[in-house]
């Protein structure tokens, strides 16, 4: 049977991946849907706000299952996780996007600091 090339590709690139490179695209992708959901509430696009930040939701429902409760780190992350998705949730729900900017810049933060400490790992 005939494969994509670019399935292919695409395939062996995640597999390839470190946890860490996981990890930030994990992030791009939460710092992508928050965004989108920011400019369908710019629109009034109601079926793209909830569309995105269902997307959140799930993506942030993942990042909780990764935890690893044996590093005292985890349960702070898990705190964290418990207000970005409260966030979400309440934003789609009251179609209130006042919290998303500081979402944003929050999941920003964080991937950057995972970079970081991506870099430092791999020495």
């Amino acid at each position: 049977m005939m494969t994509n090339p670019y399935e292919t590709y695409k395939h062996q690139s995640v597999m390839t991946m470190t946890a860490g490179q996981i990890l930030l695209l994990v992030y791009n992708e939460l710092i992508k849907q928050l965004s989108l959901a920011q400019k369908a509430f710019e629109k009034n696009d109601i079926p793209e706000i909830n569309r995105s930040l269902q997307k959140a939701q799930h993506i942030i429902h993942e990042l909780k299952g990764t935890l690893n409760f044996d590093y005292s780190i985890s349960n702070e992350l898990n705190n964290l996780y418990d207000f970005f998705y409260s966030a979400v949730l309440n934003a789609n729900t009251k179609k209130d996007a006042s919290e998303l900017p500081s979402l944003i810049e929050m999941a920003t933060e964080m991937k950057s600091t995972f970079e970081e400490a991506d870099k430092m790992a791999r020495g």
